[in-house]
């Protein structure tokens, strides 16, 4: 069964970071002919702005609203100028755009979120408290945080890296990054990251003796993860075995291929109480050069049976 087409919302807010998402969900819904919805989310003022007369009230009020829709009218005018058909926009008012995102993601049922990010650079990128941070932890599918404001034209990521940990949450990944990887004509490479547990020895060699024995579970691992990959009738480029923290080694690898997305899963929990916080594809998003795309456990099990995916 295919992911796509399927349903795509793109949350922008008019920045130089949403415009570069409007250009990659622009893409994504023309390459996988898919639906797309757009969301602009404006915060109200605080209270202690806002005038005290009622008629003023209502005047600042319907001014935020106007100058909230022409945003929204010119992201959706950029849109379908670069190829895609807007099949519906939304307008809304909330402190809070994070939670808005989340929850009209949830009322269309959408199957994607694109947002975009205002990343830092290198190791010393931060998302902490961001709207794009939050959507990430709570949204009920997978998200796509996309960075990088000197990528110009359209999004076609030359190389896909898929991060695997042989979870349920990663079969969901491999199968969006083997679809993601066809449709976009990528290159798609496969990583899996040993950790190494810190244990003392007395003696030196019993160290290496311990590393050695983690590398080859390792790679054994990621043999039969590519193995199910091809299966499914994906074309895996090259394999990647790294050891060390997960986090670091996929940032690392990712920027040392040129990668143009990085596809990971994530053991989320349910709802808006969903939390992330700490896990690797939380510091993968906070941290990496080019898009992430967060993918959560998918519901349709009998699916991912079928394409051979349950890695």
């Amino acid at each position: 069964m295919s992911i796509f087409p399927t349903r795509i919302l793109l949350a922008t807010d008019g920045s130089e970071d949403s415009e570069l998402a409007a250009k990659t969900a622009a893409t994504l819904a023309a390459r996988t002919n898919s639906e797309l919805h757009v969301v602009h989310v404006r915060p109200g003022l605080p209270l202690y702005e806002l005038p005290d007369y009622p008629a003023r009230f209502e005047e600042v009020v319907e001014a935020q609203r106007q100058e909230a829709q022409s945003i929204l009218d010119e992201q959706v005018r950029k849109v379908e100028g670069s190829g895609a058909t807007v099949r519906e926009a939304y307008l809304e008012m909330d402190e809070r755009p994070d939670r808005a995102i989340v929850e009209l993601g949830e009322k269309l049922g959408v199957d994607l979120v694109v947002v975009g990010s205002r990343g830092l650079g290198r190791l010393r990128r931060t998302l902490m408290g961001s709207v794009s941070d939050s959507v990430v932890h709570h949204a009920h599918c997978p998200v796509l945080v996309v960075r990088d404001g000197e990528r110009e034209g359209d999004y076609l990521p030359g190389k896909i890296l898929l991060a695997v940990d042989g979870s349920e949450e990663a079969s969901a990944a491999a199968r969006m990054a083997v679809e993601l990887a066809d449709l976009m004509d990528s290159e798609l490479h496969v990583v899996h990251v040993g950790e190494l547990t810190p244990v003392y020895h007395p003696e030196r060699h019993g160290y290496l003796a311990r590393y050695e024995e983690r590398q080859e579970e390792t790679r054994r691992l990621l043999d039969r993860q590519v193995d199910k990959v091809k299966s499914a009738g994906g074309t895996v480029a090259r394999a990647h075995l790294r050891m060390g923290r997960p986090d670091e080694e996929i940032v690392v690898l990712g920027e040392e291929i040129g990668a143009g997305l990085i596809v990971t899963g994530s053991r989320g929990l349910g709802g808006i109480s969903r939390a992330l916080m700490g896990s690797v594809s939380d510091s993968v998003v906070r941290h990496a050069h080019c898009p992430v795309m967060v993918v959560h456990r998918q519901k349709d099990r009998a699916s991912e049976h079928e394409t051979g995916l349950l890695i």
